[in-house]
């Protein structure tokens, strides 16, 4: 990691400094856990008792925040988290570069079309027909089904696996153990038991878009399930079949979408999210974790609860609870015991 003064790191990310811009620095680390060769950063009130303790050499901190403290140095940003990630890209060494080519253990069947610039790791699998775009890179163990189209400079982990047909569009990233593309969960009940349907489609991920590890996308029974230009998916994440993502939603851990669902623009869905099937939830709706969507929501607004409903009427709908949970107990307490008030054992 590379050692800068506080005042290079303060003009590199835009803030103002405020005390000795001579100290050098060389780790990031929180603010409880930093050193003398530190620099740490403050965004979320609740750890604001922490900057009176810290041993770092300068902090990240809103413009307007006020300490009595003259022993460490200040760097002032309108927001220090986004400041924070911008001193972290400036720590860390970019990637080293993968090497083109195809490693000799993988395997690449006839008529894949793999661009020169790209690097086929060890191990991997290329299905027949498949299209790797220039500078993508499979980092070992992958395997990528019959006619799968990857775009150019994606990043796809070990043991990813992308079944045939699926589409990946350009500067996407497969975290480890995502599967993208295998069947949707569909059968039928007969006299005989349940019959699987088969899952004729696809998936169609479009450019930017980040699929975290063990993530899993279901292809459609028809047509295509869709992933929008730069939707973000964390770990664990499930899409069913025939699921519409709109460009720039986030799917935090543990997130389930039913199938049919769909997502408008920018939706946030919290961990443990569940979406019931053939929901459509509005675009820059923000669900909390743990709701369950059982029907339509319009965009624009925050979601708690199961099933969810408007942040603000959630909270009072607790409150109303609580309210008549506490009630309910005085109630109980005020009672005299059986006995007390005259009634024998066979009444009570």
């Amino acid at each position: 990691m590379s050692t800068r003064t506080l005042s290079e790191l303060a003009a590199a990310i835009g803030a103002v400094l405020d005390g000795d811009g001579a100290r050098s620095v060389s780790g990031l680390a929180g603010l409880a856990e930093a050193g003398p060769q530190d620099v740490s950063f403050l965004a979320n009130p609740r750890y604001r008792a922490q900057l009176e303790t810290t041993r770092a050499a300068g902090v990240l901190v809103a413009s307007e925040l006020r300490t009595e403290r003259r022993d460490v140095a200040l760097l002032r940003c309108k927001d220090p988290n986004r400041s924070w990630t911008d001193v972290i890209r400036l720590f860390t060494p970019a990637p080293r570069a993968a090497a083109p080519g195809v490693h000799p253990s993988s395997v690449v069947e006839a008529g894949a079309r793999i661009d020169p610039s790209a690097s086929i790791g060890p191990q991997c699998h290329v299905g027949a027909g498949a299209v790797i775009g220039a500078r993508s890179v499979l980092r070992g163990q992958v395997w990528i089904g019959p006619d799968v189209r990857l775009g150019e400079d994606c990043d796809v982990h070990p043991r990813a696996v992308i079944h045939e047909r699926v589409v990946l569009g350009a500067r996407c990233i497969v975290h480890p153990g995502a599967v993208i593309g295998s069947d949707g969960f569909g059968f039928e009940p007969t006299a005989r038991g349940w019959i699987k349907i088969p899952q004729c489609g696809t998936v169609v991920v479009e450019d930017d878009v980040d699929i975290g590890a063990n993530a899993c996308i279901d292809r459609a029974r028809f047509g295509a399930t869709r992933i929008g230009r730069g939707c973000k998916l964390d770990n664990l994440v499930h899409i069913a079949h025939n699921c519409v993502l709109g460009p720039g939603s986030l799917l935090v851990a543990q997130a389930g979408l039913a199938g049919s669902a769909r997502l408008g623009k920018g939706v946030v869905l919290g961990g443990q999210v569940g979406v019931a099937g053939h929901v459509e939830i509005g675009d820059g709706a923000r669900v909390s974790g743990q709701s369950g969507v059982y029907g339509d929501i319009d965009g624009g607004r925050d979601y708690q609860g199961t099933p969810a409903r408007p942040r603000a009427e959630w909270l009072r709908m607790l409150a109303y609870m609580s309210r008549g949970a506490r009630s309910a107990q005085s109630a109980r307490q005020a009672e005299p015991p059986a006995r007390a008030r005259g009634l024998g054992s066979e009444d009570a």
